[in-house]
């Protein structure tokens, strides 16, 4: 063992967790360290190359809002760009791009190169050192260096000590071929770190020449662009897009997967790990929707330069002959030829509940982690959890408090309550079910939510923040512009009206109550508003929703103001639950567990009830006096 250089904070593994979080540290002005097993798996996709979709189109803009890279490197390298619930209301608007695959690794890469304070090493972390009051003082990689630091951020992903499974072959593997980490979870353990199995998986991917796409609904990409980065315009990032497909499944596919079930290691009891609900292989759909008759299977390109098709939606662990049988019995792919087989990963991972809001571990000070590691499935997920990890990271390095994103102020804030408050024993994934105020936390609102707090980090340039802050002005000046604006029922006006569907008027009306009309909208309105600023599409866009949801929103606002008195109700960090007074055996329990911050986030806990809340306020109160 010899020492090499010191920094301030390490980060171990370099997946979406570990690129946010190792930019964020080093933009921050900290000495980073980045630790990947290979180089070549930097930002790699080992499941579908496609950033964002339902709720994860939220998590992406709301990193960029914050300064991360995601929604930056997505734009640079997007090969399909869709909106996603269009024929639902703003709040569940979703971005999904399908991404290049290599040109995303390759552009990441190269932002992570060229970044001041961030040394990147390919290497395997083998131990995590503490002193005796247990606070980080480095790591030792496998080569025997010895790497003194102040925090270290764990961003493993799906590596520790990964094993990849379909039939009855057994790969000890990490994803995509990539060498797993087997040596670092004994070092976790004995640090007192509690470790599960989970799984999750992937499907095949198949020769493009060998498919016949006639037998497939296509599926193209929207021709107004909206990019996942605030910094960007639509004509920033218009380039030619590819399509992808859509097919489905049918009772032959079904029938080979039940007469094979026997031969899947899920259903044999070779594979431990739980796996993802809301992702399930093509086996658990056959079996848990027997009542369906057929499953939608997308076709999606993994890069415009190769010929390997992502079989979206048959993720499966079934032996590569029955693999083979069932793929060719989807409409188009008759004759497909198989370039990699599908596959189950199994991997170690951990609880949320033995961490801090700030991703900080409650024991070990100075570890924090993101990512799949924390239970999570998802780049998304896993990106958001990382640019947090590595601002909290650098600001215990500062001697500076946290940062906590709350529940009503970004889907950010609802992933980590989550996964840390609330048990979960699968792999959890962001859904827009899941926020309480999803009015309020939009897609397309998430730079106005969240670009003051990126920019008072150091994430955010001073040049953006002032593009922001007139966009912020443009918008307010326009909304009382057109509050203001009485429409007098003339010919022009009623005329415009009935060509929208809308009733005419008798009498005058503001503007801005026409626009709330079901009918209507500030665009569609334009000609009886001569006065009317020319606006950017996205200052209109929010123009139109604040005023259209006005009622909706203000009621929203409130109750989240209602939320936020509980979350600013502490508990003592010292309080023994024990002589709380009342309490039933299972709420002491859970609250000893997680330890919980405040009042509102016990509440949130599973198996502590209303009164037992109550019991919680009282004995705070009887303490403070």
């Amino acid at each position: 063992m010899y020492t090499a250089e010191e920094v301030d904070i390490v980060v171990i593994g370099g997946g979406h967790a570990g690129c946010e979080a190792a930019l964020a540290s080093a933009r921050m002005g900290l000495k980073t360290m980045m630790f990947t097993i290979n180089l070549d798996s930097i930002g790699m996709m080992p499941c579908n190359p496609n950033i964002g979709g339902s709720s994860k189109g939220h998590l992406v803009r709301e990193i960029d809002a914050l300064g991360g890279e995601m929604g930056r490197n997505t734009d640079k390298t997007y090969i399909q760009s869709r909106m996603l619930n269009t024929g639902k209301g703003p709040a569940v608007y979703s971005l999904r791009a399908q991404a290049d695959k290599k040109n995303y690794h390759r552009e990441m890469k190269r932002t992570l190169e060229n970044t001041d304070n961030l040394i990147i090493r390919q290497g395997e972390v083998v131990d995590i050192l503490v002193d005796e009051n247990n606070t980080i003082t480095g790591v030792v990689s496998e080569s025997g260096a010895t790497h003194a630091c102040k925090a270290v951020i764990i961003c493993t992903g799906t590596y520790l000590k990964a094993r990849c499974l379909y039939g009855d072959v057994i790969i000890q593997s990490g994803p995509n071929g990539m060498r797993g980490s087997n040596n670092l979870s004994d070092c976790l353990k004995r640090l007192g770190i509690k470790l599960y199995r989970f799984k999750t998986g992937t499907p095949a991917r198949v020769d493009k020449r060998t498919v016949d796409f006639s037998k497939m609904q296509e599926q193209k990409g929207d021709e107004k662009l909206v990019p996942f980065s605030f910094e960007n315009r639509p004509e920033d990032i218009a380039r030619e897009q590819v399509s992808c497909y859509l097919t489905y499944t049918n009772s032959d596919t079904h029938d080979i997967i039940r007469a094979n079930l026997d031969r899947s290691p899920l259903y044999g009891g070779v594979i431990e790990g739980t796996g993802p609900r809301y992702c399930p292989s093509i086996e658990d759909k056959v079996v848990r929707f027997a009542d369906k008759e057929r499953h939608q299977i997308f076709v999606e390109p993994e890069g415009e330069d190769t010929n390997e098709l992502y079989i979206s939606g048959m993720s499966s662990s079934l032996p590569e002959d029955v693999q083979v049988a069932m793929y060719r019995t989807l409409p188009g792919m008759e004759n497909c030829r198989i370039m990699r087989t599908a596959y189950a990963i199994e991997y170690d991972c951990i609880n949320g509940a033995q961490l801090k809001l700030s991703l900080e571990f409650k024991n070990i000070h100075g570890l924090f982690s993101a990512g799949q590691f924390n239970g999570t499935s998802g780049y998304e997920e896993a990106a958001a959890q990382g640019l947090i990890g590595g601002i909290n990271a650098a600001k215990y390095c500062k001697g500076e408090e946290p940062l906590i994103l709350v529940r009503s102020q970004a889907y950010i804030g609802v992933l980590i309550d989550d996964i840390i408050t609330k048990e979960s024993k699968e792999p959890y994934r962001m859904m827009t079910s899941r926020a309480e105020y999803r009015l309020l936390l939009r897609q397309d609102n998430a730079d106005l939510r969240l670009t003051d707090i990126g920019h008072e980090i150091g994430l955010i340039s001073e040049e953006r923040y002032k593009h922001f802050c007139e966009k912020r002005m443009q918008i307010e000046n326009e909304i009382k512009r057109v509050k203001k604006i009485n429409l007098a029922p003339t010919d022009e006006v009623n005329a415009l009206l009935k060509s929208l569907g809308s009733s005419p008027l008798e009498t005058g009306i503001k503007l801005a109550d026409v626009i709330k009309r079901p009918e209507a909208d500030y665009d569609s309105l334009a000609e009886i508003d001569p006065d009317r600023p020319k606006l950017s599409d996205e200052v209109r866009e929010q123009v139109n929703i604040q005023i259209k949801y006005e009622g909706y929103i203000d009621r929203q606002t409130k109750q989240a103001e209602q939320f936020k008195k509980l979350e600013v109700k502490r508990i003592p960090a010292d309080i023994d639950y024990g002589n709380v007074m009342g309490l039933r055996i299972e709420a002491r329990q859970k609250l000893e567990a997680v330890r919980p911050v405040s009042i509102g986030q016990a509440g949130r806990i599973s198996g502590v009830s209303p009164a037992d809340v109550n019991m919680l306020l009282v004995h705070i109160s009887k303490h403070k006096s």
